[in-house]
């Protein structure tokens, strides 16, 4: 059974559709990128898996259970693009109020501060952050308990190569101890960090598969090239 299973999953905003009927999966184990343009539908297809999204049509599961269900309130970690933590709080104070709410050990707090490389900012005032730094407080949040579905969004928006690099190998540790990943990104190098890539398009799924499999696909060398060679109509069947 799939970790994340969505068959034909329609969001319709106003007058304006803007997820026409996707179908796509994550198991546990497995780091899925999902990647397109801004305004694609990335974001509004993750509000869907975590049930915080109005107007849906279709299914979505999370763990056999249907999304949002509190069931899965502990089971199910999510990353906004906005960072979602309190400004006039300091890190550690979030981080300790999020682990009280998820049940986390104390000791977790000092763990995901390393992760996240605020280690020697445990005691500053959140709005004294840059936004890459409060972004990575709200990753740590996420960080906290023992979730097996991780639903990310741009997590490594706006931040260095080197924490870019070292999170995604943290990601790379929480799949392999069974976690299944959803993680968003316009930058298309991101792909050779994910098992597989669903690629989005205005609201449509284009492809789904390995990297190699979509490069093969296409008869290119990269994957920002193969993406526009599906899109434009240039890709193998």
């Amino acid at each position: 059974m799939a970790a994340v299973r969505t068959e034909g999953l329609r969001v319709v905003r106003g007058d304006r559709e803007v997820l026409h009927g996707v179908d796509m999966t994550v198991d546990s184990g497995e780091v899925v990128g999902l990647l397109g343009p801004s305004g694609c539908g990335k974001t509004t297809l993750m509000r869907c898996i975590v049930g915080a999204q109005a107007n849906v049509e279709g299914r979505a599961e999370v763990l056999g259970r249907p999304a949002g269900d509190p069931s899965l309130r502990r089971a199910v970690g999510y990353v906004t693009q906005a960072p979602s933590i309190y400004a006039d709080l300091s890190v550690v104070e979030n981080l300790r109020y999020f682990a009280a709410v998820v049940g986390a050990p104390p000791e977790r707090v000092a763990e995901v501060l390393d992760t996240v490389g605020l280690a020697g900012r445990d005691r500053q005032m959140v709005h004294t952050l840059s936004g890459g730094e409060s972004a990575r407080v709200s990753l740590a949040t996420a960080l906290l308990g023992d979730s097996r579905v991780l639903i990310l969004d741009e997590p490594t928006v706006g931040l260095d190569p080197v924490l870019r690099r070292d999170l995604w190998g943290t990601f790379r540790e929480l799949a392999e101890d069974g976690a299944a990943l959803l993680v968003s990104s316009h930058v298309m190098d991101e792909a050779r960090h994910c098992d597989r890539l669903v690629l989005m398009r205005d609201g449509d799924v284009v492809a789904i598969g390995t990297e190699d499999e979509l490069l093969e696909r296409t008869g290119t060398d990269d994957i920002e090239l193969a993406f526009l060679a599906i899109v434009e109509g240039r890709a193998a069947a």
